[in-house]
Parts: structure tokens; sequence; C-alpha cells
């Protein structure tokens, strides 16, 4: 009798999920981004970090975001580092989902890197936490496109990464690698919307590491983006280039 009461209650639950799936739009794009990063030598306990991403749409038609990022990072021991840094990032309209204006954001963040060895692959687990405050705009009441407050966003990055050397025993100098990793984005605290799950982005690349301060990549990003609505998603198919130089500012 009592499963007979909640039947009704049983059978509202799955109609309404059956019609969230069937609202939800995924759509799929070809993108390409560039980027350099380097991780410069200050003292023997603290490096300078510089990014910079170029990330465009439609395969390098057209612009996705522009994002320049540094940090001071402090070396705890070989294998733990923490660092805390800024941000500043451009996102502009792009796809078949276009947002209502371009606009720029200013991020805090701050990480722990955590390095080990399994045989011969290296491992890293990277956690960083966001702070993110954002330009945001609105159509006013004659329909015009009209800046508004800025909202302020938090978010949790969680990356796991294996580092493969293909063509020797170890990661040494002139070694072809394959680099593999994971990186899921979560939304937490106030005006995060209907979802948690920000992104989710996926990364195989083939590596040559000329030294141990400079490498090149090339390969694929899988970029799975999720809207504030929790209905609208992307998946970006992504050619991902990357350059790493590093420089040592403790050499005389």
């Amino acid at each position: 009798m009592k499963f007979i009461k909640i039947l009704p209650f049983i059978i509202g639950l799955v109609l309404i999920n059956k019609q969230l799936i069937a609202q939800k739009v995924i759509n799929p794009q070809t993108h390409g981004w560039a980027m350099y990063v380097g991780t410069h030598k200050l003292t023997e306990k603290i490096s300078l970090m510089t990014e910079y991403q170029w990330r465009r749409a439609d395969g390098f038609k057209s612009w996705q975001q522009s994002l320049l990022r540094f940090g001071l990072e402090y070396n705890v021991n070989p294998n733990v580092s923490v660092m805390a840094g800024y941000a500043w990032v451009k996102t502009y309209q792009y796809g078949e989902q276009p947002i209502l204006h371009e606009f720029d954001e200013n991020r805090i963040f701050e990480q722990v890197n955590l390095k080990s060895k399994i045989g011969n692959m290296e491992v890293q687990h990277r956690y960083r936490m966001e702070q993110r405050f954002m330009e945001q705009y609105a159509n006013d009441a004659a329909n015009n496109i009209v800046q508004v407050d800025p909202v302020f966003r938090q978010r949790l990055r969680y990356r796991a990464m294996a580092v493969i050397p293909l063509s020797r025993k170890e990661l040494s100098d002139n070694t072809l690698f394959m680099n593999v990793n994971d990186e899921v984005f979560l939304g937490f605290g106030s005006g995060i919307g209907k979802n948690i799950m920000d992104q989710n982005r996926f990364i195989a690349a083939l590596g040559w590491r000329f030294d141990k301060n400079f490498n090149v990549q090339v390969g694929y990003l899988n970029q799975f983006v999720v809207k504030t609505d929790g209905l609208k998603m992307e998946r970006n198919h992504t050619l991902w280039i990357s350059t790493t130089y590093n420089l040592d500012f403790t050499k005389k």
C-alpha cells in the first residue's frame, strides 16, 4: 500500500527528469588554443610564473578568450609547491551559444601542486581556488545592452596529470613524451546558478623536451562547458599547442 501511495510521486520525478534532459542543448564546436607558460626561478625557493593563452573559436578564425596570468610560487620541497597570483581574462561572443556582450574578468587564485613518480611516469595533482570578479551586461527596458553591476564568483579546480616518456626510459633532454591530464571546475558559494559543474577539460598531447626548461606540446583538448542555466552546454574540440620556457635568474 505504501508503494502505491508514492508511485505517482516516483512517476512525476521520472517525467520531470526526462523533460530536463530533453531541454539540454549541447553544441559541438572546433577551436584552437595556443599558450606560453614559464616558471622563472628568482631564488632557491621562489619562482615567478608567467602565462598567456590565445584562445580562438572556429579553428583560429575569431576570438574565444584572451588570458594573461602570473603568480609567485614557493617550493616547499621538490615535490610540493604553493602559489598565489592574478589573472586577467577577456571573454568574447562566439559559437552557437554566444554571450550577450564580451566582458573582462579579474581573477585571484591560490593553488597547491603535488608531484610524484610512478615508475618512469611523472604524476602531478594540482588544487586551485579562484575568486572571480566579472563584468556583467544586461538588456534595459528599451532592449539596449548596458553594463550593470559586476558579479563575484568562486571556483575550485582539480587537475590530475601524467607525463610519460616515450623515446627514453626517463624524462630527460631530447625526449619525446606524452602528457595526459584532466581538470574539473566546480563553482561554489552564492550566484553559481543552477549547476555546480562549470567545466571539464581533458588533454592528450605529444611533446618534445629539449631540456628541463624548454618543451613544446601539441595535442587535443576536449573542453566541456556548462552554462549557468544548467541546460546549455558546449563540447569544444580544440587543437592545443603549448610552449614552456623557463628562466633561471639565480645564475650569474
